[in-house]
């Protein structure tokens, strides 16, 4: 299962930063080079979701929707330097939850 984690919030982080990059053009209006890695890092992204441990991809990217908003959080924080409101935090350990039960749950059922 930590495997299945790492994979995500690698993902996560792809995703987030190859859509950041398009961000910092059309909004930040930095150097076209970011067009260039953000989707370098959105092929990352995509690549990275056919690795995880699921016979289906819809409950791949259930579960993956979940990291992404945990993930976006940490970005939100680290990267933007905003800090957490305590409905961020609620909001984050009931999708955690969710993530969890959805994984948990059918990797009993691939492992029987």
């Amino acid at each position: 299962m930590i495997k299945e984690f790492i994979i995500y919030f690698l993902a996560a982080f792809f995703e987030i930063f190859g859509c950041y990059s398009f961000w910092m053009v059309f909004k930040l209006e930095k150097s076209s080079f970011w067009l260039f890695a953000g989707m370098i890092s959105l092929i990352c992204f995509a690549f990275l979701l056919t690795k995880v441990n699921l016979e289906f991809a819809g409950r791949a990217y259930a579960i993956y929707g979940g990291i992404y908003i945990v993930s976006s959080l940490f970005w939100l924080f680290f990267v933007e330097k905003q800090s957490f409101t305590k409905y961020d935090i609620v909001g984050t350990l009931i999708i955690f939850v969710g993530i969890c039960t959805i994984l948990l749950g059918n990797q009993k059922l691939l492992n029987s």
